[in-house]
């Protein structure tokens, strides 16, 4: 099974490309998570870290 999977992929033209272009989309994804860390107001930061301490009651229950 592998030897065909090796074998039609080999046959195909411009494959190479897809292995980098998803390297680079990893990639690219984390420095854009990273810069957004290390940007981030502090304020919106404390904020959102208490969202699941809040005891007020906005939602309404089933």
């Amino acid at each position: 099974m592998l030897k065909f999977i090796k074998g039609h992929m080999e046959s195909m033209e411009g494959i190479e490309i897809y292995p980098i272009i998803s390297l680079l989309i990893f990639f690219s994804f984390f420095v854009i998570l990273f810069w957004w860390v290390f940007t981030a107001k502090k304020e919106y930061i404390k904020i959102v870290s208490n969202i699941p301490l809040d005891n007020n009651q906005n939602d309404t229950e089933l």
